[in-house]
């Protein structure tokens, strides 16, 4: 066992170099995503695993069809974020003028760096009062002023980005950001979504959005989620390629209807969790996608949903606020459901087999939260010696648990990441990171089935992209609500202490 958990590892750490060197370059889509995809199957031969052990083997048919899912999704999402060359891209328009030559295409805004001739216009965007300019650095395609801050950040920032706006317009995005050595520097990096035609902007928004895409694909994941509800309330499908068989029991609305309290619970939770962070980037005015859903037929039925942001977010506070959006509106979409679910779950007896994988046989004391909500949705039929038969939407509320706690992990580019980020800057939120990902490491040495989140976390980069004004602090009352944030992680995750157990009488 512990032979192939070290393959996995060292598999994992080879797919993801190779990710990152063939196709970082050339895609937008996050290698930890694309790598995420590929390690699939290997993460789900894991999971089969840890849950039936090593003498029982899985299904031919789940191994083959993760492969064939996940090598189709692979190539979709690269495709999604795929950059194009920009001598292609000239070829391409070239050739379109040639075979339609009374279209005009409208041309891409040319976007140069500051050159060193340019440096006096520079350093007067710089009062001495505000920030004194010791060093100015020309890179191919940003420029680094490093020098003492001598007044407020946030006040400091305002100041120079309005300078920097009246002197080159807007050929320049300014980055505010506090080096390793504790020293704030601004860099000015070439803007390139300005100088365009009025209409452009509504037409890549509506690009951007892709409303039919979104809908397509929350389709598609309401069968295939609802699907793997069916099998969890113990209806045996015949294999896929039966299509008469298999559409012959399914066009039975009784059959349907019990995977449906799955397929919507755990959709309400995925789905609220990314319309928090959407609709607080668009409160902000940041370009973003729709939240896409990502349907599989297996597994859960669903490898959750994402958003893209599109556009820089301006400083810490708007960072803070759009990353712990999400998990808290779907932690409060989960907290109802989960508690209607438990209470109508069946109390087992708890055997050595349970396990927290285990649906029909859970023990509630893997989880503080989850060992007090089950104690307040069931009273005194939980007793020390029960373990829980879940209602499909306890299963779902469970796993939006599990996606809260998830994302929640203070590690690079997870929503936790990003709090952790925008509470003490980037410098403090790569330790936490570290910290975060060699105990969950230590965690899994004792609870296999965080061994897979482990392994997922080491390969994550703790570098997170920086706002505009990353040094300006947060207020008292968002430290608070990280603090929280964190607090309600730990809760998810740690296993019920013996004494909170005596006192529960559990």
């Amino acid at each position: 066992m512990a032979f192939w958990f070290l393959f996995i590892l060292l598999l994992g750490l080879a797919t993801y170099l190779m990710v990152q060197r063939s196709v970082a370059h050339i895609t937008r889509t996050p290698v930890w995503l694309l790598w995420l995809v590929l390690m699939t199957p290997a993460f789900l031969l894991s999971g089969w695993t840890l849950i039936y052990g090593a003498k029982q083997s899985p299904p031919p048919g789940l191994i083959l069809w993760s492969i064939f899912v996940c090598t189709v999704l692979y190539w979709v999402l690269f495709q999604w974020g795929r950059q194009v060359p920009r001598d292609t891209q000239t070829e391409a328009q070239t050739q379109a003028s040639e075979s339609q030559p009374t279209i005009q295409p409208t041309p891409e805004p040319t976007v140069r760096p500051i050159e060193p001739t340019e440096e006096t216009q520079l350093r007067n965007c710089f009062p001495w009062s505000v920030y004194y300019v010791q060093n100015i650095e020309y890179r191919p395609q940003s420029v680094i002023c490093r020098g003492q801050l001598r007044t407020k950040a946030s006040n400091a920032y305002q100041q120079i980005k309005t300078n920097i706006e009246a002197q080159f317009g807007d050929r320049f995005l300014l980055i505010f950001q506090e080096g390793f050595n504790g020293k704030p520097f601004f860099v000015l990096v070439p803007n390139t979504q300005a100088a365009k035609q009025t209409d452009t902007p509504r037409r890549n928004q509506e690009q951007l959005t892709r409303p039919g895409l979104a809908l397509m694909l929350l389709a598609a994941t309401l069968i295939t989620t609802t699907l793997v509800g069916v099998q969890n309330a113990g209806v045996t499908l015949p294999p896929i390629w039966q299509i008469g068989s298999l559409f012959k029991l399914l066009s039975n609305p009784d059959v349907l209807f019990k995977g449906l309290p799955y397929a919507l619970g755990l959709m309400t939770i995925l789905g609220i969790h990314e319309l928090g962070h959407y609709l607080t980037a668009k409160f902000y005015k940041i370009r973003s996608t729709l939240p896409y859903f990502i349907p599989v037929p297996f597994f859960l039925g669903t490898f959750g949903a994402f958003i893209q942001m599109r556009s820089p977010i301006p400083n810490r506070k708007a960072l803070f606020d759009i990353s712990i959006a999400g998990p808290i509106a779907g932690f409060v979409a989960t907290l109802p459901l989960l508690i209607w679910g438990l209470a109508h779950s069946d109390v087992v007896s708890l055997t050595e087999k349970t396990q927290l994988l285990n649906p029909d046989a859970l023990n509630p004391k893997y989880s503080i939260l989850l060992a007090i909500l089950s104690k307040l949705a069931l009273g005194s039929q939980l007793t020390a010696k029960s373990a829980l038969d879940l209602h499909p939407v306890a299963v779902a509320g469970f796993l939006g648990l599990v996606v809260t706690a998830l994302n929640l992990m203070p590690v690079g580019q997870l929503d936790g990441g990003h709090i952790v980020h925008a509470m003490f800057g980037q410098r403090t939120a790569i330790v936490i990171g570290q910290i975060a990902r060699v105990l969950l490491l230590l965690l899994s040495l004792v609870r296999e089935e965080f061994l897979v989140w482990a392994i997922i976390l080491l390969f994550m980069p703790l570098i997170d992209e920086p706002a505009l004004n990353d040094v300006t602090e947060l207020d008292n009352k968002r430290d608070v609500w990280g603090l929280l944030a964190m607090a309600l992680l730990i809760i998810i995750i740690l296993p019920l202490p013996q004494a909170i157990a005596n006192f529960l009488q559990i």
